[in-house]
């Protein structure tokens, strides 16, 4: 039947008026949906129904408004339902799931006090367990008499452990395999739990944690209210997570709210030999092109040391964090990085390169044959901490820059690493190498293997960044004024050997024993001894030191860093003072090596001036 029409050829006008009901409702819902989003800005935490004790802590914590994730994620919580939210990194996700959980733990106490562990919290690694546990400790610093908080992380004897779990903390922060172990050892009871949160939830199943997950699942009680948070969460491992613990979630995907106005990181890729990577650092970080605390992410072990031994015969200082060394140390390292002590951190990362996007790419068949081609090749490999991780959730506070010395082989990796900038608000830039295939392996000393894959790892997160609206850009050095400084990064790579490598590794290990707790109180009472603990000092006993290369030339530098750098100029600051007059002194304090004496013992004058011969009568 066809609609009939006016003289006009138009419809009648109850059928406009039809045609016309479905918009206007349209933009009713549009207009109320935009006034939600702008009444839901300004609430407040107290708003949330936070307990005012919890609002006081953040208070004093200076957040003044909740954040996004926080203002859609707390009120779900705090009803009970599962959570299940994506959003970028330095969002406050870390607020988004223990103030819930406070909440919960606070108002269960006004009606039964009974001692139980309420709150699981189960994260990848021990540095994000330690920044968690720190953050509960912090929102219930005035509860802290009805909130009780423990962490499984530390390096302590089950018995130690036991009696940390014997006082049935309300909340328990720790790895899943760690809480599966107290749990099954009888240690951690779950039956009373209430809450169960996963921090960073896609890489608690990449670090290989599925079974302990499976275990931790079948022991808990049902209706265990579940909150996952991550920045990158793939649908295979939502439906992975899905059927291990939530029941209904409600899942809260964010990328879309921060759209290109919001967005204060400039991300920068440079396309550079491998031999040209030493350069460019170089440069960077002598001549002072980019300004305040940085990130250096490296493939391994070795390449940290590397490069901070070619950084040493510059006197660069720079500090390392890598999975060889002990929880503590590399706790300590990033609590005074972020306090602004040390300016420069070069980090391993080395998860990115066991759980990349190659196995996705690459035949099951083929990943063995490459491991067993690794186990023939040998080579040093010291004890690691498989619960390590710094590219995740760890919250570095004011890092202006992230340097991917070398590019990770996954976008979701590059993803965690560049969220180490650009936090709450700041602005930071991220800058990475990518070495071309036609220039990959012409520098056999620095050359690895990771890097052969760069320019489709490059794709890879072109595209992943451009699904959140953002853009890398090319960055072009000038080829001719880099020259000038070639024959120097030459020199210092020739002098950091694989001997000297291996004798860093050792004696950075070495000296823990004299950074260790037992010798707190020994450096309470002798203050002036403090310089041991630092963690930026001279590696490099073994490798060549070459004085010429510890300052720049006025000759080499260009017209405008010759300005910047001799402004207010103080010169070379050596690492070590050294007394002119002890330099070269030998054992028995004279000048040289071994014994000496001065003629004529103590006398003043020239002896054979006052010699004299007397004749015999």
């Amino acid at each position: 039947m066809k609609r009939k029409l006016n003289q006009d050829d138009e419809p009648p006008a109850a059928d406009a008026a039809a045609v016309a009901e479905p918009e206007k409702k349209k933009e009713k819902k549009e207009k109320k949906e935009k006034k939600a989003v702008e009444e839901e800005k300004e609430l407040s935490f107290a708003e949330l129904g936070l307990d005012p004790r919890l609002v006081q802590a953040v208070a004093k914590l200076g957040f003044e408004k909740p954040t996004l994730v926080q203002r859609r994620a707390i009120p779900l919580a705090l009803k009970g339902e599962d959570v299940l939210c994506k959003a970028k990194t330095g969002s406050g996700k870390t607020a988004a799931y223990v103030l819930p959980v406070l909440q919960g733990v606070l108002g269960r106490k006004k009606t039964d006090n009974t001692p139980t562990t309420a709150g699981l919290i189960l994260v990848p690694t021990r540095e994000l367990a330690d920044q968690v546990h720190k953050a509960i400790e912090e929102f219930s610093a005035f509860c802290a008499k009805d909130v009780t908080a423990a962490k499984l992380t530390e390096n302590v004897s089950d018995a130690v452990q036991r009696s940390l779990l014997a006082n049935v903390p309300d909340v328990v922060v720790s790895t899943p395999a760690r809480a599966w172990k107290s749990v099954d050892s009888g240690a951690l009871s779950v039956a009373n739990l209430q809450y169960l949160v996963l921090d960073e939830a896609d890489l608690v199943l990449s670090y290989g944690y599925d079974e302990d997950m499976e275990n931790l699942a079948r022991s808990m009680p049902k209706g265990v209210q579940t909150t996952m948070m991550s920045a990158t969460l793939l649908s295979a491992e939502l439906d992975t997570l899905k059927g291990i613990f939530c029941r209904n979630p409600t899942l809260l995907d964010l990328k879309e709210e921060f759209g290109e106005e919001d967005e204060k990181l400039t991300q920068y890729y440079v396309r550079t030999g491998e031999d040209d990577k030493w350069l460019i650092s170089y440069l960077i970080f002598k001549l002072q092109l980019i300004k305040g605390p940085c990130l250096i992410f490296v493939a391994d072990i070795d390449r940290s040391y590397r490069l901070k031994l070619f950084f040493e015969q510059f006197s660069i200082r720079s500090c390392i964090l890598n999975s060889e060394l002990p929880v503590n140390t590399r706790i300590k390292v990033i609590e005074e990085f972020n306090k602004g002590i040390y300016d420069i951190i070069i980090a391993s990362d080395e998860r990115s390169e066991v759980f990349g996007d190659e196995k996705e790419e690459e035949t099951k068949g083929e990943g063995e044959g490459e491991e067993k081609k690794g186990k023939k090749k040998g080579g040093r490999k010291g004890k690691r901490d498989e619960e390590y991780g710094v590219s995740r959730g760890i919250d570095f506070k004011n890092v202006a820059a992230v340097v991917n010395f070398d590019l990770p082989t996954s976008a979701s990796s590059y993803t965690h690493r560049i969220g180490r900038t650009a936090r709450a608000g700041r602005t930071g830039i991220a800058m990475s190498f990518v070495v071309p295939k036609e220039l990959f392996g012409k520098h056999k000393p620095t050359s690895i293997k990771s890097c052969e894959k760069d320019e489709k790892v490059l794709a890879k997160i072109v595209r992943a960044q451009g699904k959140m609206n953002r853009k890398l850009e090319p960055y072009n050095f000038s080829k001719e004024q880099m020259e000038a400084f070639r024959y120097r990064m030459n020199d210092a790579l020739r002098a950091v050997t694989k001997v000297a490598i291996r004798e860093a590794r050792t004696r950075e290990l070495r000296q823990e024993l004299l950074r260790s707790e037992t010798l707190k109180r020994y450096f309470e009472e002798n203050p002036a001894e403090l310089s041991h603990l630092r963690h930026d000092g001279e590696l490099g006993h073994k490798a060549r030191q070459q004085a010429h290369l510890k300052h720049v030339p006025d000759y080499l530098l260009p017209k405008e860093a010759k300005k910047e750098i001799t402004k207010g100029s103080v010169g070379f600051v050596p690492f070590k003072k050294v007394d002119k007059d002890k330099k070269h002194r030998g054992k028995f304090g004279a000048k040289g090596k071994g014994r000496s004496f001065k003629v004529g013992g103590g006398r003043k004058g020239d002896p054979l001036k006052t010699f004299k011969v007397r004749r015999k009568k």
